[in-house]
């Protein structure tokens, strides 16, 4: 996998819009939407669902916050799932005091989103996580997500000023220029707060 890919191609939108494999007519606006729409889902939930082929260091300049629930200084970091030779600031999360959570991400089959440290980084020193970022597995949502909107974009371009349906059989429905609620719905347990700073 890579850094943010389209997680639907070509063919598997083909079958959900039951489109012959070889109707090539639409395949120019079929792979703008597989990869609009995969977009659309990292911009929904605030992460990606790739991930990086190797390590690599990023470099965290935000100071950790205090957490009196768990007794530690949070950063928020990108997400994490492989931590196979992950480095802070050049040693491991042992030397480093660090502790990834959330704890129970290996068992979700979910990636680590925090580094807790029961002393504060020292102010203004950045932190330099190497690590392989993202995730291994991209969730089953995801692509049900991205076909759902293709879907919903594939339907627009038949729909004159955004309008489906017939008002004669109660069936109109305003197509509106954002995410189908589907879509958001089918994601809300993979959305990631925005952090600040």
């Amino acid at each position: 996998m890579v850094w943010r890919p389209d997680y639907i191609d070509v063919d598997r939108l083909k079958s959900y819009l039951s489109i012959e494999l070889d109707d090539t007519a639409d395949d120019d606006d079929l792979i703008m939407w597989a990869s609009a729409s995969s977009r659309a889902v990292d911009e929904a939930t605030n992460r990606q669902f790739g991930n990086t082929l190797g390590p690599l260091a990023r470099t965290y300049r935000r100071p950790a916050v205090w957490t009196p629930a768990l007794q530690l200084w949070l950063l928020e970091i990108d997400d994490v799932q492989d931590t196979t030779g992950m480095l802070i600031n050049g040693g491991d999360a042992a030397a480093a005091a660090a502790v990834l959570l959330p704890d129970d991400a290996p068992l979700e089959n979910r990636p680590y989103e925090r580094l807790g440290f029961e002393s504060p980084p020292v102010l203004g020193t950045p932190v330099v996580v190497t690590a392989r970022w993202g995730w291994n597995e991209v969730p089953a949502a995801v692509p049900a997500a991205c076909l759902l909107q293709a879907n919903r974009w594939n339907s627009r371009r038949r729909a004159p000023f955004g309008v489906a349906g017939s008002p004669d059989q109660q069936s109109q429905v305003r197509l509106l220029a954002r995410l189908d609620p589907d879509v958001a719905t089918s994601l809300i347990g993979l959305t990631r707060r925005r952090r600040v700073g």
